[in-house]
């Protein structure tokens, strides 16, 4: 692999080092695209070729995935990541939602913790919201950037997000010279989605507890949070750390798109499967024939 991995050809692909703008980005499958059955079928023999893929990916132990979702509330993270890793080892898979952060974390920079969490080397490593909440939820809220205290001052907002855009590419590029290979997805549903799907928490008892009442603020804001993802992807979206804009308002379509990225990833890496010295194959040999004679 080279230093800068070549990632996965997609519809879905943020250009790099190019313009993009969330608000113009499909939300919907294409108009001729499958039907849900057809997704989920689809979904199932992915799920199957991936389960194959990790228990190479693990036994090569060179690498690792990490695969970063990030997406307006009601989107669709925590089923989509259900779906697609259904099917693989939970011991080769390391999950991290990033909530709100600690106390002793605002004390460090804000891409510590999400270095402690990157995957060991044949693991594949998912996160839950990530590091790009210091330029999305903190950008369109700045006042929470009070709480982390920080030397430079707060006078201008501007060079801050550019500043944090260049430690987050600086160490995305990092980890991926170092062999974690870095997959970032933003699940993108509409308004009218987002609405519906928040309505249905609320009618539906067994999903009362999914309800956030936050949500509907921060859904108020909306129009900041497109200009926000649309300068993060653009700023961020590098062939060592590619983003992938999914439409999210079909679900099994989403499902179906993301598994096939991963995938795709997968296949693109020379994973092989290790070998053994002629003196291992030799005291193999001769435990073999020492199990087949008992």
């Amino acid at each position: 692999m080279s230093r800068d991995f070549d990632p996965a050809p997609s519809p879905f692909l943020v250009p790099f080092e190019g313009p993009f703008d969330a608000a113009r980005a499909p939300t919907r499958p294409p108009k001729d695209g499958p039907d849900k059955k057809a997704n989920q079928a689809a979904l199932a023999d992915t799920i199957a070729k991936m389960a194959k893929q990790q228990e190479l990916l693990y036994a090569d132990d060179r690498y690792s995935l990490l695969l970063v979702f990030q997406a307006m509330d009601a989107a669709g993270k925590d089923g989509t990541q259900r779906a697609v890793l259904s099917g693989i080892n939970p011991a080769g898979c390391q999950v991290y939602a990033f909530k709100a952060p600690t106390a002793e974390e605002l004390d460090h920079d804000f891409l510590w913790r999400c270095q402690r969490a990157l995957p060991e080397r044949g693991r594949i490593g998912v996160w839950n919201r990530s590091h790009y909440e210091e330029v999305l939820v903190v950008r369109v809220n700045p006042r929470y950037l009070g709480g982390q205290r920080l030397p430079r001052g707060l006078d201008d907002l501007d060079d801050l997000w550019k500043e944090r855009f260049e430690s987050i590419r600086d160490f995305e590029r990092h980890a991926a010279r170092n062999g974690t290979v870095i997959v970032k997805f933003w699940l993108n549903v509409s308004k009218d989605e987002q609405r519906d799907r928040l309505l249905e928490r609320i009618d539906e008892p067994e999903s009362n507890w999914k309800f956030n009442a936050g949500d509907l603020a921060e859904r108020g804001k909306w129009d900041q949070y497109m200009a926000a993802y649309s300068e993060a992807l653009a700023a961020t979206s590098r062939p060592w750390a590619p983003w992938y804009a999914i439409p999210a308002d079909s679900k099994s379509f989403m499902r179906r798109a993301v598994a096939d990225i991963v995938v795709a990833t997968l296949d693109r890496l020379p994973l092989r499967w290790p070998t053994l010295s002629a003196e291992d194959r030799a005291e193999m040999k001769t435990l073999r024939e020492q199990l087949a004679r008992e």
